[in-house]
């Protein structure tokens, strides 16, 4: 298997996502969207998601469910992340 090249990188790697401003706003660290996933979230996926690297439509939608009912919010994926 070949490492990746500099520019497929680069297309994985989005920068800070609004997800982590919206966890700093509501005082949310990435344990508490974890012990309110059903889904097995785990803390990688939630590091990952506020880092911006690049996450499947699944592991987006653990992550924004999970905060939706950490929060009791009604947020969509569009909030939480500028890609898609």
């Amino acid at each position: 298997m070949s490492l990746p090249s500099a520019s497929e990188s680069q297309r994985r790697e989005f920068g800070p996502q609004p997800i982590a401003a919206i966890l700093q706003e509501l005082g949310l660290r990435s344990r508490d969207l974890v012990n309110a996933s059903t889904e097995q979230l785990t803390y990688k996926m939630v590091s990952k998601a506020c880092r911006g690297r690049w996450l499947s439509n699944n592991v987006r939608g653990k992550v924004l469910r999970a905060l939706n009912k950490a929060s009791g919010g009604n947020y969509t994926l569009p909030d939480l992340f500028n890609y898609s």
